[in-house]
């Protein structure tokens, strides 16, 4: 493979790599922005951040995956590659331009399954990982609703009983201060009857 050749699809995964950060990023910061938590160039700086350190953290699985988990390893050449870039890069400018919010790393696995398939049939493609990423395109959404509702649900429980503490602590709170102007009222008394009493008044 030449040099032109390889720079090329260098360019062209650059290209991607560039409609990936902002077509994913508008999707990981849109609720933060929306509500007011954040500025946009502060969310995308977060975000841009995060995202480049994140291997740190959780490693290259991901990215093993893709590159070996979803096809042959052998039957992946130059055209391939440039196959699989050019429709993932164009799937996302299409979900970009109609706001539909899709990832960008299923748009690559399908490109890059859809590349394999047309050069060297059925036989290319790995099982495992396709079966793994089609279960997360799933379980995905599924498991965001079920954890999210779980959690409002939470909150919403322990909002209300906050506010019964709060009301609780409010009337002890009332009590304590009817005991406290009841007091006063017996010792001005008192106070009134010794002077009384005394001859004082």
């Amino acid at each position: 493979m030449s040099f032109e050749v390889v720079a090329f699809l260098v360019v062209l995964a650059l290209v991607f790599d560039f409609m990936n950060g902002f077509h994913d990023a508008a999707n990981s910061i849109a609720t933060i922005v929306s509500t007011g938590a954040m500025r946009p160039h502060h969310a995308v700086a977060w975000a841009a951040f995060f995202n480049f350190v994140a291997f740190l953290v959780f490693g290259a699985a991901v990215a093993t995956t893709i590159g070996r988990g979803i096809v042959d390893p052998g039957i992946v050449h130059h055209r391939v590659v440039f196959g699989a870039l050019v429709g993932a890069t164009a799937w996302n400018v299409i979900t970009w331009y109609f706001g539909i919010p899709s990832s960008s790393s299923h748009a690559l696995v399908g490109g890059l399954a859809g590349a394999a398939l047309a050069k060297g049939g059925v036989g290319t493609l790995v099982p495992a990982g396709l079966l793994k990423t089609a279960a997360a395109i799933v379980l995905s959404p599924a498991l965001g609703f079920v954890l999210s509702a779980g959690l409002m649900i939470a909150v919403s429980w322990i909002g209300r009983r906050a506010t019964r503490a709060k009301w609780t602590v409010g009337f002890a709170r009332r009590s304590s201060g009817r005991r406290r102007c009841t007091a006063l009222a017996m010792a001005a008394t008192t106070r009134r009857r010794r002077w009384a009493s005394s001859g004082c008044c």
